[in-house]
């Protein structure tokens, strides 16, 4: 099917190239084939490095009185699959809100989702710490919706209206005063300690009782993104474009940010604050597979996954037997990326 936009002459949206669907099935097939490899390779290292055959024997045969089967499905079994449904998230995240705002600098973090996150879940440890794990989750969601409509609402009022820049902008202040009250209610409250794992950023405490809760709710999420991925593409050429061809789209636009606000408030709860996955991915994604959001979801949520897979190892090589923080590492890859996609977009400030 070809669509022909108002501006760039003829554009191929839903792609009958066979080309590109075999590039979309080796990228699904090779990364999920890499995800489990790296299930492997994360279990495998750590303060007390494991042997792969090991890692096999405890993933085949698990023994319960074995010292080195408890640490891997106890501690690095949870965090790994943690780390995966984690990059998933924020992959998929951010490739629904570039193609909903046709915004390339559009990414969780940087719009005040996780921000808005981790300030509600300050205020769960200062006022009701002992809520249950599925209700922090909800109180996350919230969070993350309070930053995502403080930034909407922010960026929209200046005259020139909503632009890629204006909204990061809005974002960077947004998620500054969100973590500035953060950080005030765990110095008045003493939670400082307990809060600092969010500032941070990682997955080393993710337990089974966590994944139990998240994994259902991201699955949901991820499959309904894939559900609505035509109509993000249409989307994504423009809103009268999809207009014109029979698309809901304030329905499709709900939808859509519940779908983010949903994966970004859940993901909050199991590693913090971490930005960019939902910027790179994307991406990198979009340059491997092209632009029809079909293709598009699926393989950010496998290369998001990955993502932050092999940067959790990273992190427990980097300086062992300590751990650099997953958000900062990660950051070390973002802040360029994000530098370079803010200077192609300079023209739009």
């Amino acid at each position: 099917m070809t669509l022909k936009t108002y501006e760039a002459g003829e554009v191929t949206i839903f792609s009958t190239d066979r080309k590109q669907k075999i590039n979309t099935t080796i990228i699904l097939i090779v990364g999920i084939i890499f995800l489990l490899f790296s299930i492997c390779l994360s279990v495998s290292i750590g303060a007390a490095d494991i042997n792969l055959s090991v890692v096999l024997d405890a993933l085949l045969q698990f023994d319960p009185e074995n010292k080195a089967h408890q640490i891997i499905w106890e501690l690095r079994l949870p965090r790994t699959i943690g780390a995966i449904i984690v990059g998933a998230s924020f992959a998929v995240a951010g490739a629904i809100m570039q193609g909903m705002t046709r915004n390339d600098l559009a990414e969780p973090g940087l719009l005040g989702l996780n921000a808005g996150g981790v300030f509600a879940l300050a205020l769960c440890l200062a006022f009701a710490p002992n809520l249950s794990y599925l209700m922090m989750v909800f109180i996350a969601f919230i969070g993350a919706g309070l930053g995502a409509t403080l930034v909407f609402g922010i960026g929209s009022m200046s005259a020139g209206g909503v632009t890629p820049i204006r909204l990061v902008l809005a974002g960077a202040a947004v998620s500054a005063l969100l973590t500035a009250l953060s950080e005030g209610v765990a110095l008045y409250y003493q939670i400082g300690q307990d809060l600092a794992y969010w500032f941070a950023g990682g997955v080393s405490t993710t337990t089974w009782e966590q994944l139990k809760v998240i994994a259902p709710i991201v699955i949901g999420a991820i499959i309904i993104a894939i559900m609505l991925s035509r109509a993000i593409t249409l989307l994504s050429l423009g809103e009268d474009i999809a207009l014109s061809l029979g698309q809901k789209t304030s329905l499709i636009k709900l939808l859509a940010t519940v779908i983010v606000l949903i994966l970004a408030g859940t993901s909050v709860t199991v590693v913090g604050a971490v930005g960019f996955i939902g910027l790179i991915i994307p991406h990198i994604t979009r340059l491997l597979v092209g632009v029809d959001y079909r293709y598009i979801i699926p393989c950010s949520a496998v290369l998001g996954g990955l993502l932050v897979v092999y940067a959790d190892v990273a992190a427990r090589l980097i300086n062992p037997p300590y751990e650099t923080p997953l958000g900062a590492l990660i950051a070390v890859i973002g802040v360029p990326f994000f530098l370079y996609l803010a200077h192609t977009k300079k023209g739009a400030i």
